[in-house]
C-alpha cells in the first residue's frame, strides 16, 4: 500500500508539474495577444458606458430608452456578427499553417458576406424598432427608445466590416490597429456626445437621438481605421498580395456559414435571454430598469476581459492547430482560462465590496442606487462561471467545434435560467432581482457544461499529440 501510494503521488506530482510547465509555455504568449484584445473589448464596452453615463444625466427613463434600444439592435443584428465569427478558426488555421494567401481570400469572403447580410439586417432592425409597445415597453421610454434604435440601424455596415476586419488582423497577432481603433472611437464617441446629447457649442441639443448619432459616427470611425491598416499593410507585400482570387466561392461561404451559423445561434440565444430579460424588466417601473440597465453595463464591462481573453484563446487553438500542434492547442485553451477566472474572482469580490460607489458613477438617483446595489451582489455570484463560459466557447471556435456552445446556451439560458428568472419576477414578484436570480442560475449552468465541453475536447486531442509531438516541426 505505501508502495502504491508512493507510485500515485509521483504521478500526481509529475501531472501537477507537467500542467506549470505547460502554462509557463503558453501564458507569455497569451498574454501578449490577449492584453490589446482586452484593451480593444473594454474600448467597445466604453462607448456603452459613455452613452448612459451621459443620458443618465437627463433621467432614468432616458436610461432604459438607450437600453431597450441596445437590446433590439443586437438581438436582431446579432446574427450577421455571429456569422463572421467563424472568420477567427478559419484564417487562425490559415495563418498558422503558412497560408497567408488564404488568409485574405478569407477576408474577401468576409466582406462578401457582410454587404449580403447589411440589407436585410438593417430592415428587420428598424421594424423591430416599431414593435416596443407591442412587448409591453412602458410608455414613459418607449418613444425615446424608437428612435434611438432606428438611427442607430445606420451603424450597422460598419460594424459588420469592422467584425470582417478585426478577425483578419486578429488571427495573425496584429492588434495595435485594434486597439487604436476602439481608443480613439471612444474618444470620438465621448465627444459627440458631449455635442449632441446636450446642445453643446451651438449644436442641436438631440438628447437620447444625440447618443445614437454619436454610436454611429464612432462605429464607422472603427471600420476606416482597420480598413486602412489593412492597406498599409498589404502595401508592404506589393501588388501581388491581392491579385487573383476575387471571385466568390460557393465553398468559402458553405465553410463560413457552416461554421458561423451555430456561432450565431449561440450568441442569439446568450444575448437574446439578455434581451427578453431587459423586455421584461421593461413592464416593470423606471427605477427597476435604469438600476437594470447600469448593473448590466458594469457586469458587461468586466465581462469584456473574458471576453478578450475568449478571442485570445480562438487565435492561439486554432494557430496550433493549423500548425499540427494539439497539445499546445490545449495549454492555449487551458491558460486562457486560468487567466480568465483570476481576473474575475477580482472582479466578484470588488461588486461585493464597493456597489455603491460603482453605482454613483452612472446615477445620483438613490432609489436606481438602492437596487443596483442587490443586483451587483448579484452580478458577484455569476461573474466566475460567465467567465469560463465565453472562454471555453472561444476555444471551442478555435478548435472548429462551434456547435457544442450553442447547445449549452440553449439548455442553459432558455430551459434553466430565463424561466427561473421569470417565475420569481413575475409569478412570486420578486421583481428585477429575481430575473436576475435567474440569468445567474443559467450562466452558471452554462460554465459548467462548456468547461467540461472542453475537458472532452482536450482529451480527444490526447492520442494524436502523444503520436506526433516528439517529431513536429512548425512552419509559420
Amino acid at each position: 500500500m505505501d508502495r502504491l501510494g508512493s507510485r500515485r503521488g509521483r504521478t500526481r506530482g509529475a501531472f501537477v508539474q507537467k500542467v506549470r510547465d505547460g502554462l509557463a509555455v503558453e501564458l507569455p504568449p497569451m498574454i501578449r495577444l490577449a492584453g490589446p484584445v482586452v484593451l480593444a473589448e473594454l474600448g467597445w464596452m466604453g462607448m456603452g458606458l459613455v452613452d448612459t453615463m451621459f443620458v443618465g444625466r437627463l433621467s432614468a427613463e432616458a436610461i432604459g430608452a438607450v437600453g431597450i434600444g441596445h437590446a433590439v439592435f443586437f438581438v436582431t443584428t446579432i446574427a450577421g456578427m455571429g456569422l463572421l465569427l467563424g472568420l477567427d478558426t478559419l484564417i487562425s488555421h490559415a495563418f498558422g499553417a503558412g497560408r497567408l494567401d488564404e488568409c485574405r481570400k478569407w477576408l474577401r469572403h468576409g466582406i462578401y458576406l457582410a454587404l449580403i447580410l447589411c440589407p436585410p439586417l438593417m430592415l428587420v432592425c428598424w421594424l423591430a424598432g416599431g414593435q416596443l409597445e407591442r412587448i409591453g415597453i412602458e410608455a414613459a421610454v418607449r418613444p425615446e427608445a424608437e428612435t434611438y434604435v432606428r438611427l442607430v440601424t445606420l451603424s450597422l455596415p460598419p460594424l459588420l466590416l469592422y467584425t470582417a476586419f478585426r478577425r483578419y488582423l486578429q488571427a495573425q497577432n496584429r492588434t495595435g490597429a485594434i486597439v487604436f481603433a476602439l481608443v480613439s472611437a471612444n474618444l470620438v464617441n465621448l465627444v459627440v456626445n458631449w455635442l449632441l446629447i446636450f446642445g453643446n457649442l451651438g449644436f442641436p441639443k438631440l438628447g437620447v437621438a444625440g447618443a445614437a448619432w454619436a454610436t454611429v459616427i464612432s462605429r464607422g470611425w472603427m471600420a476606416l481605421v482597420l480598413l486602412l491598416e489593412i492597406v498599409r499593410i498589404d502595401r508592404k507585400l506589393g501588388p501581388e498580395a491581392w491579385r487573383g482570387g476575387w471571385r466568390p466561392e460557393r465553398r468559402r461561404f458553405r465553410s463560413l456559414v457552416t461554421l458561423g451559423l451555430p456561432v450565431a445561434g449561440q450568441l442569439i440565444l446568450e444575448m437574446g435571454a439578455f434581451a427578453t430579460a431587459t423586455f421584461l424588466i421593461g413592464r416593470l417601473d423606471p427605477a427597476s430598469l435604469a438600476a437594470h440597465q447600469i448593473a448590466l453595463n458594469v457586469a458587461s464591462l468586466t465581462f469584456m476581459v473574458p471576453l478578450g481573453i475568449s478571442s485570445a484563446a480562438a487565435v492561439r487553438v486554432g494557430q496550433a492547430i493549423g500548425r499540427k500542434d494539439p497539445r499546445g492547442a490545449g495549454r492555449a485553451g487551458w491558460s486562457a482560462l486560468a487567466l480568465g477566472t483570476a481576473f474575475m474572482t477580482v472582479a466578484a469580490v470588488t461588486f461585493v465590496l464597493v456597489p455603491r460607489g460603482i453605482l454613483s458613477i452612472f446615477t445620483d438617483q438613490a432609489g436606481v442606487i438602492a437596487v443596483g446595489v442587490v443586483l451587483l451582489w448579484v452580478a458577484a455570484v455569476f461573474q466566475l462561471f460567465d467567465g469560463v463560459q465565453v472562454i471555453a466557447t472561444g476555444a471551442l471556435r478555435g478548435s472548429g467545434d462551434t456547435r457544442t456552445p450553442m447547445l449549452a446556451n440553449l439548455a442553459a439560458h432558455w430551459a434553466i435560467g430565463l424561466p427561473i428568472g421569470v417565475g420569481l419576477c413575475f409569478g412570486l414578484r420578486v421583481g428585477v432581482i429575481g430575473m436576475w436570480i435567474g440569468l445567474s442560475v443559467g450562466l452558471i449552468v452554462a460554465g459548467v457544461l462548456l468547461l467540461w465541453a472542453w475537458s472532452r475536447r482536450v482529451a480527444g486531442m490526447l492520442p494524436e499529440c502523444s503520436e506526433v509531438q516528439e517529431s513536429l516541426t512548425v512552419e509559420v
